[in-house]
């Protein structure tokens, strides 16, 4: 029994035994850096659903050096998740690779939906359409339209 009512009942102790660590979620990005730097194997009965192929093979198919590997996955998706990932961290030479991921214009769909009061795919589609120059003057005008910067 507590001494003062106002701090309320004892903390429990926690038996050690009960006590459960719960595992860190890995992202895919931790499989793209095992299997181009680290080469450590982080793939265990645990985390072998975390394993996203299609997302790992995207990550290193951006690289010059690392396309074919990830591509020849790509071709064989019947593998299991445990082959791939073996195929890849034994094939994929070791160094550190900062490869961008391609990204869409978002300012220039943007800008082109604002314009033309398209919607994100009828706007993506005339992005195809459209040159750099009707591009430059649609900003152009949304910018002395409004009064800012886009």
């Amino acid at each position: 029994m507590s001494y003062f009512k106002e701090f309320g009942p004892p903390v429990e102790e926690v038996d050690e035994k009960e006590y459960v660590e719960k595992i860190k979620k890995l992202s895919p990005f931790d499989f793209i850096n095992s299997v181009s730097y680290t080469k450590q194997d982080i793939m265990n009965e645990d985390n072998e659903n975390q394993y996203g192929a299609f997302i790992v093979n995207r990550g290193l198919g951006f690289g010059p050096d690392t396309i074919i590997p990830a591509n020849e996955m790509n071709s064989r998706p019947h593998l299991d998740e445990r082959m791939q990932y073996d195929f890849l961290r034994h094939v994929v030479r070791k160094a550190k690779r900062y490869n961008k991921w391609i990204k869409a214009e978002e300012s220039n769909i943007e800008a082109v939906k604002e314009y033309f009061g398209y919607s994100f795919n009828k706007a993506k589609e005339a992005l195809t359409l459209l040159s750099d120059k009707d591009i430059a003057e649609i900003k152009s005008w949304l910018a002395t339209c409004k009064g800012g910067k886009l």
